[in-house]
């Protein structure tokens, strides 16, 4: 083709990069630096050809260099068919008519983008339609920001019927709600607008604290747990009450309920919070939940973003069914990722610490964390009340034959237990460090913090990478 007309129709190879200031406002060069890439869905459907990958290596091996963060907008459909490929002399050319030859599998792109992680925050953003190696990209980030509508698969309909698995349309290829709930997608917002104010928000939390910021009355965090033990209670509220007014910023709110996982700043401090969620299996510790706690632990303690847990749980979920998904590897990896952590660790307990779940959440041990405090409706023992009762109790309460006089014994032992289980005895045995004001929290986090000295931050990286799920 004609130059001109090569530039008309394939602008840029339908990749479009940049080196900019991000949050330019709150923080300086070259603090506020990030490198931006985005393909062009209006050439060939933002799909990667032979001058598009370079271009990507290039901007990938620029940000691994001067350790700039990326944004990475990567709707596309994924390698272009009918490119080869091919290198010669060091200089990637595009062949149309060369389908099936040249080297299409030492592209580097992906090995380098791969290399980035835990090196530098990695931010993906997709809308519309994301197919096999754009997806392939956006799986390397260590958030995906996705719009509602949008699509993303590890293989588009083209693949897809290329290997005789069937014709479909591409809305029923990875459709948006479904990778909302397994967990692909980590922030689901509107639109494209919206997308780009939480990929900001997202990295302020990496590039460091800010110096305004405003906070509601901390007296309103003794009226969130309800007097009743048995009655649920919103943790979000409880977060965005502690947190500096706006700062929350959640993470994979569709997939594992029974945890929460989000950005916050104290004092314009950035940190993270990890949260059983009581309305989920009254928090107990499942498969899905313990993935997405140790995940969001590694990305933590990559960026040295300290971790704030607050536990409400009665241990780890049990019975058969969850068996089935591979609790006993799940679970464990809070364990090794918790015991392991190098960043401030601090533990509130809201209400219910118990057994097992209880010590994962708190990074093996109460022990483990700086510090491990209650609020005043905390509870602890090595497992719930009412199966320590069933179980240490269970002769004495089978021998009681009217039903009503047994529910009447069973509801005494439980409350024995519990008044042996409150907070301040088990701060008086020394089992957690103190019980608190819950209007204390924020200062007893600001003064964690400022007791405990860490290492400035190495050259290069900190963990070999992030999981990517």
């Amino acid at each position: 083709l004609p130059i001109d007309e090569v530039i008309r129709k394939f602008s840029t190879d339908g990749m479009v990069t940049g080196v900019g200031s991000v949050n330019g406002e709150h923080f300086a060069a070259p603090a506020n630096r990030a490198v931006v890439l985005a393909y062009d869905y209006t050439v060939l459907a933002g799909t990667q050809g032979a001058l598009n990958h370079p271009k990507t290596d290039r901007m990938l091996e620029l940000a691994e260099k001067w350790h700039l963060p990326v944004v990475f907008f990567t709707e596309g459909g994924g390698g272009r068919a009918g490119t080869g490929g091919k290198r010669e002399g060091g200089r990637a050319v595009a062949d149309q008519a060369d389908v099936g030859g040249g080297r299409p599998l030492d592209t580097p792109t992906f090995a380098t983008m791969s290399r980035l992680s835990g090196a530098v925050p990695l931010v993906g953003v997709t809308s519309g339609r994301c197919f096999a190696g754009n997806a392939a990209l956006l799986g390397c980030c260590d958030v995906i920001i996705a719009t509602k509508g949008s699509n993303i698969g590890m293989g588009g309909p083209a693949m897809i019927e290329g290997g005789g698995l069937g014709v479909f349309a591409p809305e029923e290829v990875g459709p948006f709600d479904v990778q909302v709930a397994n967990g692909v997608i980590d922030v689901a917002v509107e639109d494209e607008h919206e997308a780009v104010e939480a990929a900001k928000q997202y990295l302020s939390y990496f590039q460091g604290a800010i110096s305004t910021w405003d906070a509601e009355d901390q007296r309103h965090l003794r009226n969130c747990v309800p007097e009743n033990r048995l009655r649920i209670y919103d943790i979000r509220k409880i977060i965005e009450l502690l947190a500096d007014r706006g700062s929350v910023l959640e993470l994979r709110r569709g997939f594992g309920h029974g945890m929460v996982t989000s950005l916050i700043r104290i004092e314009g401090r950035p940190i993270g919070v990890l949260a059983n969620n009581n309305a989920h299996l009254a928090g107990a510790v499942d498969s899905d939940g313990s993935d997405k706690a140790a995940r969001f632990m590694q990305l933590l303690d990559a960026f040295d973003i300290p971790l704030l847990v607050l536990m409400d749980t009665p241990g780890m979920m049990v019975g058969p069914e969850v068996e089935k998904t591979a609790l006993v590897r799940h679970c464990s990896r809070l364990f090794v990722t918790g015991a392991n952590l190098t960043i401030p660790h601090m533990t509130v307990v809201i209400r219910k610490g118990y057994g097992l779940g209880a010590q994962a959440m708190a990074g093996g041990s109460f022990k483990e964390p700086f510090f491990t405090v209650s609020w005043p409706t905390g509870e602890f023992g090595g497992m719930g009340l009412e199966g320590q009762v069933k179980l240490g109790f269970r002769n004495e309460l089978a021998a009681i034959e009217d039903p009503a006089a047994r529910l009447k014994r069973y509801e005494e032992l439980v409350a024995r237990a519990y008044e042996r289980s409150k907070a301040i005895q088990s701060a008086v045995s020394f089992g957690v460090d103190d019980v608190i004001d819950p209007a204390d929290t924020r200062r007893w986090v600001l003064s964690g913090l400022d007791s405990v000295r860490t290492a400035p931050r190495r050259h290069g990286k900190k963990r070999a990478n992030i999981d990517t799920w």
